[in-house]
């Protein structure tokens, strides 16, 4: 989901209470204030040489120990004005790929995809994700997947001053 799809959202249920599902069947807490929004400009070299660049929006959210035992959630239009306040001091870039940058005493920081959403007649949840690393240059690295639930293997042309890794 890119930026302006998580803001396109978010208008379109601004009634709701705006939920984080980071991992199956836990919710961020009620107790949450988003305390940073980031301009990412991502301008990397994988280990096959090969070179990307695109950019990122960082949400990042945080649970206030003070506030351990709030129970209504931050509603989608105070997230809403947190960001459209952040947007006019420091413009968002409307295509890039918005992340949820979270953790807690439980779950590691974790920048987290948005994956999905579900709706009520109360709540907008955003289920989150985690996307595993990989090696974007199997081909010139020499990983193959042998099944779809195989470990990557790595063959022994990935040694160095191969051009690889």
């Amino acid at each position: 989901m890119n930026t302006s799809e998580f803001i396109s959202l978010l208008k379109q249920h601004q009634d709701k209470s705006l939920l984080f599902e980071y991992t199956p069947g836990k919710l961020v807490g009620a107790n949450y204030h988003i305390t940073e929004v980031k301009n990412i400009i991502v301008d990397s070299v994988d280990c096959g040489a090969g070179t990307d660049f695109w950019k990122e929006t960082i949400v990042q959210l945080w649970e206030s120990p003070a506030e351990k035992d709030k129970r209504e959630y931050m509603t989608v239009y105070k997230a809403l004005s947190i960001l459209n306040k952040v947007d006019r001091i420091k413009p968002m870039v409307q295509d890039a790929e918005i992340k949820i940058e979270y953790s807690n005493e439980e779950f590691h920081t974790a920048q987290l995809f948005i994956d999905d959403y579900t709706l009520d007649q109360r709540t907008l949840t955003l289920k989150l994700s985690v996307e595993k690393t990989d090696c974007k240059a199997k081909e010139t690295c020499g990983v193959e997947a042998k099944t779809e639930n195989a470990v990557l293997e790595t063959s022994t042309g990935c040694d160095p001053g191969s051009g690889c890794c």
